[in-house]
C-alpha cells in the first residue's frame, strides 16, 4: 500500500521538534511523497509557536522541490467542553486542523468527560482531523467518536508514532478504532507524526496493522491524490462555509 502524503508533521517551531520544513520536504522528497503537510503544535503546548507563526502563513510556499506543502496545525482541546487554543480567525486561514488531547494541556476525566471533549471539538466547523485517538491516557467511548466524525464528515487518523516511542499501549485501541471507521465506512489517514526528518514518511507499523485486519484502501485520505484532493477540497469548503456564516 502507497502513502502519497504524510500531514502531521512537527518543526522546530513546535518547541520540541528537532528539524526545519526545508530538512522535512528533503526526506518526503527522497521517500517519494508528493505531499507534505506542517502540523505544529499550537500555543497552550509548553515551547509552542505564538499566534503570529500561523496568522503569518503568506511566507508558506505551496512547493518546494517539487512536494506540494500544505499549512495546517495539531490544535489542543484545552477542555471538557471541546474549546480550541487556536481562536477561529486562524483556524480559518489554515488548510486543514488536527485536534488532539495532550497531558499539559488537558489532564483529562472519566471516559465520559474525555468522550464529549472529543466530539465536541470534532463539531466545530473548522476541525477536519481527530489525531491518535488511541492514546490510552485518555480513554474513550470509542464508538461514540467514530459514529461521531464519519456523521460530521471528519477523519480519524491512525498515528504511527503511538506505535513506536509514544503513547505506548495504544496498539490495541488503535486496531479497534480502525475496525470501526471500517464498519461506520468512514475515512482514516495515516501519519507518522514525525518531529524529526527522518521520522517523516514512515507509516510501517500503522499500514501493518491496517493491512492485517483488511482495511480498505479507498477509505484511506491518503492511500491516492484523488481521495488526498477530495479532504483538501471538503476542508477549504468548510472555511469558506464559515467564512460566508461569520460574516453575515
Amino acid at each position: 500500500m502507497r502513502i502519497v502524503a504524510d500531514l502531521h508533521v512537527h518543526t522546530v517551531a513546535s518547541g520540541h521538534g528537532y528539524s526545519t520544513v526545508f530538512e522535512n520536504v528533503q526526506v518526503a522528497k527522497q521517500k517519494g511523497l508528493l505531499a507534505l503537510g506542517i502540523a505544529d503544535h499550537t500555543p497552550s503546548m509548553p515551547g509552542g509557536p505564538s499566534f503570529l507563526y500561523f496568522e503569518a502563513r503568506g511566507h508558506f510556499p505551496k512547493e518546494v522541490l517539487g512536494v506540494r506543502l500544505y499549512f495546517g496545525a495539531e490544535v489542543d482541546i484545552r477542555d471538557a467542553e471541546g474549546n480550541l487554543d487556536l481562536p477561529d480567525r486562524i483556524l480559518r486561514r489554515l488548510d486543514f486542523a488536527l485536534v488532539s488531547f495532550h497531558p499539559q494541556v488537558f489532564s483529562g476525566g472519566s471516559k465520559e468527560v474525555n468522550t464529549q471533549a472529543f466530539i465536541k471539538a470534532l463539531e466545530h466547523p473548522l476541525v477536519d482531523v481527530v489525531a491518535h485517538p488511541g492514546n490510552p491516557r485518555y480513554p474513550l467511548d470509542y464508538e461514540k467518536v467514530v459514529e461521531a466524525a464519519v456523521r460530521l464528515g471528519k477523519v480519524i487518523e491512525v498515528n504511527n508514532s503511538s506505535f513506536l516511542v509514544s503513547r505506548k499501549g495504544s496498539r490495541e485501541n488503535c486496531r479497534f478504532i480502525a475496525q470501526l471507521v471500517q464498519s461506520f465506512g468512514g475515512m482514516v489517514i495515516v501519519s507518522s507524526d514525525a518531529h524529526f526528518c527522518m521520522e517523516v514518511g514512515e507509516f510501517g507499523e500503522a499500514l501493518r496493522m491496517l493491512e492485517e485486519i483488511g482495511f480498505p484502501e479507498e477509505q484511506i485520505v491518503n492511500a491516492s491524490w484523488e481521495n488526498l484532493e477530495k479532504f483538501l477540497q471538503r476542508a477549504a469548503q468548510r472555511r469558506e462555509e464559515y467564512r460566508v456564516l461569520s460574516d453575515h
